[in-house]
């Protein structure tokens, strides 16, 4: 039993052995047709990054030919397969526009912006990838709104929004909890959750936008000088009633509801001295 167990292991090991060496025979010497045979042997059996190496050698001379269209299918699933997810995004895509009439332009086209979604790297990083699944997914949808793929494009979608959303919020929070060291970073904060909140519409981070949006105009007011006070208390009066009137049952709103008492208090010190300034001013110039 042992001996046709070691015979049968070195059989796999020769069939191994040579076709390696068929594959670099052909991958270095054989004609253009023996190379678009092996590099269709090597997707169809999974060996997509050796298929690579052939399809990169063909490409040039059947571009224009019809084994093209097939030719650049493989080479997006190939790369898909090998997760070289930007790449197989690029190269679907232009099977999609470069074929407009294939059977497998639909796949083609999802298979690109899930590509692009896999290359999307977390929301904390670079959202080059997320914004071209983003379109590519929103291309989909538009395109094919009978597919049946449009429930997962939809998921995927929703998916790839709540992450720029997420960058967009945390940006915006860290503005907010660096204005103690650089006073500019107030002003910063809130624009970057004003442009959040017009941005994503019904953005699932709203309430909680909307509330850090009050707290960093509430404590803009308190790092203010007193003639820039009433502008300021004004803005953030009007943080307050937007985030009232979109969350009336808010869990933040009874810390809302202090900071407006101190805003009131702080306009009314501010208004209160600067109405005193000008008396001062009066009177010096009589």
């Amino acid at each position: 039993m042992q001996k046709i167990k070691n015979l049968a292991y070195l059989l796999i090991f020769s069939l191994v052995l040579f076709s390696c060496a068929e594959y670099q025979k052909v991958l270095n010497k054989g004609t253009t047709e023996e190379q678009y045979k092996m590099a269709t042997k090597m997707y169809e059996t999974g060996k997509f990054g050796k298929a690579l190496r052939l399809f990169e050698k063909i490409t040039p001379t059947y571009r224009g030919k019809p084994q093209m269209e097939r030719i650049q299918f493989m080479v997006a699933q190939s790369n898909f397969n090998e997760k070289n997810y930007s790449i197989s995004g690029y190269y679907f895509d232009r099977f999609a526009k470069n074929y407009p009439k294939s059977s497998k332009k639909e796949d083609a086209a999802f298979l690109s912006a899930y590509s692009y979604k896999l290359a999307s790297p977390k929301f904390s990083l670079d959202p080059t990838e997320t914004n071209k699944a983003l379109e590519a997914f929103q291309g989909f949808i538009n395109t094919y709104p009978e597919s049946k793929k449009i429930e997962e494009a939809n998921k995927h979608y929703k998916d790839l929004r709540y992450k720029l959303q997420k960058k967009s919020f945390e940006i915006a929070k860290t503005y907010y909890r660096t204005a103690d060291y650089d006073l500019r970073n107030y002003k910063a904060s809130i624009q970057a959750f004003d442009n959040l909140l017009s941005d994503y519409l019904g953005s699932e981070f709203k309430e909680e936008a909307l509330f850090y949006r009050l707290k960093a105009a509430h404590d803009f007011v308190l790092k203010s000088t007193i003639r820039r006070k009433p502008e300021r208390v004004k803005d953030a009066l009007e943080a307050y009633e937007k985030l009232k009137r979109n969350f009336p049952e808010s869990q933040f709103m009874s810390e809302a509801n202090v900071m407006v008492e101190t805003l009131h208090a702080q306009n009314k010190e501010a208004e209160a001295l600067i109405a005193k300034q000008k008396k001062i001013i009066k009177f010096t110039q009589k």
